[in-house]
């Protein structure tokens, strides 16, 4: 594991920050109300890559950073992507020669207004963690048969909607839909009673393809990660979900946090592959570990309260990494574009402390869970702030994606 880089930035030396220069994660920003700019993180501050654009400080294409997002910059190529980062590493380095070049191109973070790091082109969300499947199949079905037939053959997914994906601090409101309890005769139009969080990770697709891909190649391919929230009525979702599966009870909103972080900044904490129940078919084996060592945590705040975390796992608790659930994606030949986004699928790990979702956390509802408040929750209640958090731990730095949060408002008037 490489040791800290160090800056002549300071708030990029210290133990704590998500950003120090062994990260270099890529984001959007506004300051005031000033046009969207590109940017990357590193300490407390914001290097405006598009004003060092405007000023021809960069050897890129004219325009790359134009839109004020990333999508151009990820359609140049992974060459294109190593040699930035290089530029950017020496540059803002201890007794760096180009400091003087750079100083001026820094914007305090605490001043700006983060946007969405990245256009999205699509969306698709897997059910690909294992603990995760096998507690909803022992809620709604025998644990002896937990996981459907297929599970461990294939990552399982479904097509969402990247008009819904928002960035950190966006607020979302709680979705009417149709319910129907067993019960009822007819169903009702309704606000969901059973609205939920799923904690993820969401890996951004840098380079297109037309055809089918190997592990390997759908791994290059990648750009980077980020922290990913797919909220989720639980609800609406049972009484649609057959024979389609999801549909209006994902499409609410899916939350993402504000900086790209690239795989480059990932390559050291690489993890060991899952231990396999059944043998992969050829298409989907991994040539080396494909999954990453980065702690996650879910954060729940009441209004007006003090946040209790409910949720502690591991990305490495995941049966399929996104370069599978990419390989697979093009199994068909499903062209993939630049700017599509992958959710993991929800993250939980071995013990009750390590689930990424209410669902589990209440056991359907049945086992409310007590916040540090005294109050209890089953399912997510207006008012509510959820914050996702990740980093991977280094030598006395850690790589983060900052925060992930959004709040719950009510239901609009049916």
């Amino acid at each position: 594991m490489t040791a800290l880089l160090r800056s002549w930035i300071a708030s990029a030396n210290t133990a704590e920050t998500d950003f120090p220069l062994n990260n270099l994660p890529y984001g959007a920003f506004r300051t005031g109300s000033g046009d969207l700019h590109a940017g990357v993180a590193i300490g407390d501050r914001i290097l405006d890559v598009s004003a060092l654009e405007a000023a021809g400080k960069l050897d890129l294409p004219a325009g790359t950073f134009r839109s004020g997002v990333w999508n151009d910059f990820m359609a140049l190529g992974a060459d294109t992507w190593a040699a930035f980062r290089a530029f950017l590493t020496e540059n803002l380095s201890e007794g760096a020669a180009g400091q003087s070049d750079l100083q001026g191109f820094l914007v305090p973070m605490a001043g700006t207004r983060l946007e969405m790091p990245f256009s999205v082109s699509e969306y698709t969300d897997f059910y690909a963690g294992r603990h995760h499947a096998f507690n909803v199949g022992s809620l709604f079905r025998d644990p002896a048969n937990a996981l459907p037939p297929n599970w461990l053959h294939i990552p399982i997914g479904y097509n969402g909607r990247a008009s819904s994906v928002v960035v950190s601090g966006t607020e979302v409101t709680r979705p009417n839909g149709q319910l129907k309890a067993p019960d009822m005769e007819m169903p009702v139009l309704a606000p969901s009673r059973r609205f939920d969080l799923e904690l993820e990770m969401g890996a951004i697709v840098g380079q297109p393809s037309d055809r089918p891909v190997s592990v390997q190649q759908a791994d290059d391919m990648i750009f980077g990660y980020v922290l990913l929230n797919d909220w989720s009525a639980r609800d609406i979702q049972a009484w649609e979900y057959q024979p389609l599966g999801p549909f209006q009870s994902k499409a609410t909103a899916t939350s993402i946090s504000p900086w790209i972080v690239t795989k480059a900044a990932l390559e050291t904490f690489r993890t060991s592959t899952p231990v396999r129940e059944k043998e992969l078919l050829p298409y989907l084996r991994e040539p080396g570990p494909m999954l990453y060592d980065i702690e996650l945590e879910v954060g729940l705040a009441p209004a007006g309260k003090d946040e209790t975390v409910i949720s502690r796992t591991n990305y490495n608790e995941m049966y399929y990494s996104a370069a599978q659930q990419l390989a697979h994606h093009t199994s068909s030949g499903c062209p993939m574009r630049v700017g599509d986004l992958l959710g993991s699928g929800t993250i939980s790990g071995p013990e009750k402390e390590n689930r990424g979702s209410l669902l589990e956390l209440s056991w359907g509802g049945r086992e409310p869970l007590t916040l540090d408040t005294g109050e209890t929750r089953t399912f997510l209640e207006d008012g509510d702030t959820l914050t996702l958090r990740g980093h991977a731990q280094g030598d006395g730095y850690r790589i983060g994606f900052g925060a992930c949060s959004g709040k719950l408002l009510p239901a609009r008037a049916v």
